[in-house]
Protein backbone atom coordinates (compact mmCIF):
# COMPACT_ATOMS: atom_id res chain seq x y z
CA UNK A 1 0.00 0.00 0.00
CA UNK A 2 1.63 3.63 -1.15
CA UNK A 3 0.22 6.41 1.74
CA UNK A 4 0.67 9.82 2.23
CA UNK A 5 0.90 11.52 5.60
CA UNK A 6 -2.19 13.16 7.02
CA UNK A 7 -4.41 10.65 4.93
CA UNK A 8 -7.92 9.54 6.08
CA UNK A 9 -8.34 7.44 3.95
CA UNK A 10 -4.78 5.37 4.09
CA UNK A 11 -5.99 5.20 7.68
CA UNK A 12 -9.20 3.73 6.67
CA UNK A 13 -7.55 1.30 4.55
CA UNK A 14 -5.36 -0.25 6.86
CA UNK A 15 -8.64 -0.47 9.68
CA UNK A 16 -9.90 -2.68 6.81
CA UNK A 17 -6.94 -5.03 6.25
CA UNK A 18 -6.77 -5.61 9.82
CA UNK A 19 -10.70 -6.81 10.13
CA UNK A 20 -10.11 -8.18 7.25
CA UNK A 21 -6.79 -10.27 9.18
CA UNK A 22 -5.07 -9.04 5.79
CA UNK A 23 -1.41 -8.24 6.02
CA UNK A 24 0.15 -5.27 4.13
CA UNK A 25 3.46 -3.39 3.41
CA UNK A 26 3.31 0.01 3.54
CA UNK A 27 5.31 2.71 1.70
CA UNK A 28 4.48 6.41 2.31
CA UNK A 29 5.36 8.53 -0.63
CA UNK A 30 7.02 11.17 1.41
CA UNK A 31 9.96 8.83 2.66
CA UNK A 32 10.41 8.07 -0.73
CA UNK A 33 11.94 10.21 -3.29
CA UNK A 34 10.54 9.85 -6.84
CA UNK A 35 7.81 7.28 -6.15
CA UNK A 36 4.84 8.91 -6.24
CA UNK A 37 5.78 10.16 -10.14
CA UNK A 38 6.58 6.24 -10.75
CA UNK A 39 3.37 4.66 -9.37
CA UNK A 40 0.76 7.80 -11.08
CA UNK A 41 2.81 6.51 -14.32
CA UNK A 42 1.95 2.81 -14.06
CA UNK A 43 -1.08 2.96 -12.24
CA UNK A 44 -2.63 6.31 -13.79
CA UNK A 45 -3.53 6.49 -10.02
CA UNK A 46 -2.89 10.22 -8.29
CA UNK A 47 -4.10 10.07 -4.87
CA UNK A 48 -3.54 7.92 -1.95
CA UNK A 49 -3.90 5.34 -0.76
CA UNK A 50 -2.47 3.05 -3.67
CA UNK A 51 -3.35 -0.44 -3.43
CA UNK A 52 -2.12 -3.49 -4.95
CA UNK A 53 -2.96 -7.02 -4.12
CA UNK A 54 0.06 -9.73 -4.11
CA UNK A 55 -1.88 -13.14 -3.54
CA UNK A 56 -1.42 -15.95 -5.23
CA UNK A 57 1.87 -14.24 -6.60
CA UNK A 58 0.28 -12.02 -9.07
CA UNK A 59 0.36 -7.83 -8.96
CA UNK A 60 -2.99 -6.99 -9.35
CA UNK A 61 -3.54 -2.93 -9.13
CA UNK A 62 -6.78 -2.29 -7.31
CA UNK A 63 -7.24 1.51 -6.75
CA UNK A 64 -7.67 3.50 -3.68
CA UNK A 65 -9.84 2.86 -0.95
CA UNK A 66 -13.06 2.56 -2.52
CA UNK A 67 -12.17 0.24 -4.76
CA UNK A 68 -10.01 -1.71 -2.30
CA UNK A 69 -13.56 -2.30 0.14
CA UNK A 70 -15.61 -3.14 -2.49
CA UNK A 71 -12.98 -5.25 -3.96
CA UNK A 72 -12.94 -7.06 -0.41
CA UNK A 73 -16.35 -7.05 0.48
Amino acid sequence: MYTGNFCGYCEAAKRLFKIKNLTYAEYNFEHYSGLRQDVVAATGHRTVPVIFDLRDGKVLFIGGFDETNRYLN
